[in-house]
């Protein structure tokens, strides 16, 4: 038996960044993970995804670049290099974590991980780890399946098996209209794919701001994306046709090359003990934590996709560090989720923070709007971007910034500067008074919250 001062159970962004920060503060610390560092985002989301699209954006601008007087003749997309490349980062990254941990005194275990009691972890290869103050959980999330006749079929494939195709399909019929079907479909529409899209909701992005919503589905109809909302499929058949009713119960379907089924994630909490140890977890398989990720059971922790609060790598990765430091008994503050962002790899990109105003309203605030149209700002139209806007949801009352709305080139950086000032408090005022640089699309954030008081000066007033 190996004794260490902490275990960790998965090294995806939350698991292993919890272990170099626990190692950071004086703990011994173990890393378990049965496939490779980095989960789900580095080896099949997060970062696969965004490598395609960012090649995909390289050959739309050299299709398009006439408008800018670059004239490219020949331009092909080599769709098998695309994949190599998008590979060939992963790999570097997995790499760059495993000497992170090694340069920081974590051991690493490339084995699967079981809790036998609240302080043992057994591992498939026989080993056994006891962890004197905590274990960490941090084994992720899978693609979930959808209950359908005709998953099984070939060329049905969730996003991790999409990501291993070598062949780009010609068409491709994706169910499911959240922000992992929407990138894809982002993705082959650019680069010349028939794409279809069937969503069960009566929009796509339905979690989002209604206008960011109907913004991102405006340019992908624009696109030759056919979109298909208030569908609920009923099964797919031979020659992979998606069979579909809508609301008014007749009766479709869509014909694809391939099916992907982008239908959420589901959390990896079977095979690793919880029963066992007698931790609880909801009726769909989340464990259940308080605001510092701890479970029921007195020192074991669950952290990022496995808890479902809120499932993007960076919130596992600051709850991670933030466990890291509750261990090492440092003094931590709570997370707050509504100042953590979320971001849609779509072109135009999309952003967003916090409330909208909708729902601010609904929870009581006197909700106010200052909206930026990037019509109006420079640097966007020299890019020939110019299609988005900023809006900032605010309390008229206390002048708080509830929440922040982004479409348009850019977005998923800009809204960091968001973040940043609604961690600190800084009112809608405060975040006006702030000098942008100019030209930058990130002056529309400076101009949104001029418009929350009337203010804007580069947006058309109404006359006096």
């Amino acid at each position: 038996m190996r004794e260490f001062d902490a275990v960790v159970i998965g090294g995806g962004p939350g698991g292993y960044e919890c272990a170099v920060k626990l190692a950071i503060n004086g703990l011994k610390t173990a890393l378990v993970e049965e496939d490779a560092l980095g989960g789900t985002c580095l080896n099949c989301g997060c970062i696969p995804t965004k490598s395609l699209l960012h090649s995909a954006g390289v050959y739309r601008q050299a299709l398009d670049g006439g408008q800018f007087g670059v004239n490219a003749c020949g331009v092909t997309l080599d769709y098998a290099k695309v994949i190599s490349r998008k590979d060939a980062v992963v790999s570097r990254l997995v790499k760059g974590i495993a000497l992170l941990e090694k340069s920081h005194g974590v051991e690493v275990f490339n084995a699967r991980g079981m809790l036998s009691d609240a302080r043992t972890v057994q591992l498939s290869d026989g080993e056994t780890l006891k962890a004197r103050r905590a274990v960490v959980l941090a084994t992720g999330s899978r693609p979930a399946s959808i209950p359908v006749p005709g998953t099984q079929l070939a060329g049905v494939v969730d996003s991790t098996g999409l990501l291993e195709m070598k062949q780009q399909p010609e068409r491709i019929v994706i169910i499911g209209g959240g922000v992992i079907g929407i990138e894809f479909a982002s993705f082959f529409s650019a680069i010349g794919t028939g794409v279809t899209v069937l969503e069960m909701m009566p929009s796509i992005l339905a979690n989002l701001d209604p206008e960011v919503s109907e913004a991102v589905a405006s340019r992908l109809k624009k696109d030759k994306v056919k979109i298909l909302t208030g569908v609920r499929v009923t099964g797919i058949e031979e020659g992979l046709k998606v069979c579909f009713t809508d609301t008014e119960g007749k009766d479709g379907f869509a014909e694809g090359d391939v099916v992907l089924i982008a239908g959420g994630r589901r959390p990896n909490s079977g095979g690793i003990g919880l029963e066992s140890v007698g931790i609880r977890t909801d009726r769909r398989g989340f464990v259940e934590t308080d605001n510092l990720c701890r479970t029921n059971v007195d020192g074991v922790y669950a952290i990022g996709d496995l808890n479902g609060k809120m499932q993007l790598a960076h919130v596992a990765s600051a709850q991670g560090q933030m466990v890291a430091d509750h261990i090492a008994k440092k003094p931590v503050a709570e997370l707050n989720l509504n100042r953590i962002p979320s971001c849609v790899y779509t072109t135009p990109e999309v952003a967003v923070i916090g409330l909208t105003v909708q729902q601010a309203s609904q929870m009581g605030f006197d909700a106010g709007t200052g909206r930026f149209d990037l019509l109006g700002n420079g640097r966007a139209l020299t890019a020939g971007l110019n299609r988005g806007f900023v809006k900032i949801v605010f309390d008229r009352k206390t002048d708080e910034i509830l929440g922040c709305h982004i479409v348009g080139p850019g977005a998923t950086e800009m809204i960091a500067s968001v973040a940043a000032a609604m961690e600190g408090g800084v009112t809608v005022s405060a975040l006006g008074r702030a000098v942008f640089p100019h030209p930058t699309v990130s002056e529309a954030i400076m101009e949104a919250a001029h418009a929350c008081h009337g203010i804007c000066v580069n947006a058309p007033g109404t006359g006096g």
